[in-house]
């Protein structure tokens, strides 16, 4: 039985995500940076989007199991050769991205865009979290920050241009 509201689940979630050493604030920097070059725009209302992103519960099912994933495979729990797999974060594996995606495509092709752009150039947290790699399993954590970045600057985006119309 489903014993956790919403509000409950939030929490959770953003725990979880502090536990991996990530900070609402760390992910607003990097919505920052892709948004910044766009329109006047605060740190404090880039954390407002991110805050928005991880309320919904498709973000809250996908960091919860993402990190789960990678919480397990840290404690040598999987089967080879998946656990081995994950480890390594092994370049042909997509199921770290295909998982982000859930929360990617909440916001729109400029969410997919985004992603994509975050995934090979690794900012901010991101990058802190991909050179863990070895002495932690961040194989799944890395591509979710990113994929809630990637949606709370593509939320910001659609936002700002609705602004522009009135």
């Amino acid at each position: 039985m489903y014993k956790y509201n919403m509000e409950e689940l939030n929490k959770k979630t953003i725990d979880q995500l502090n536990k991996k050493g990530v900070q609402v604030q760390d992910i607003a920097k990097i919505v920052y940076e892709l948004q910044k070059d766009y329109g006047e725009i605060s740190l404090e209302e880039c954390q407002d989007h991110v805050q928005a992103v991880l309320r919904k519960r498709e973000t809250i099912h996908a960091v919860l199991t993402a990190l789960a994933i990678d919480q397990v495979v840290d404690q040598k729990l999987f089967p080879e050769p998946i656990q081995s797999i994950i480890e390594e974060d092994e370049g042909l594996y997509g199921i770290d991205e295909v998982m982000s995606l859930a929360i990617v495509n909440l916001y729109g092709s400029i969410g997919l865009t985004n992603f994509g752009y975050l995934d090979k150039k690794k900012i901010g947290i991101i990058d802190q979290l991909d050179k863990r790699k070895g002495k932690e399993v961040t194989t799944f954590t890395d591509d979710i920050v990113a994929a809630i970045a990637a949606a709370a600057a593509s939320r910001l985006a659609h936002k700002n241009k609705e602004g522009e119309s009135k």
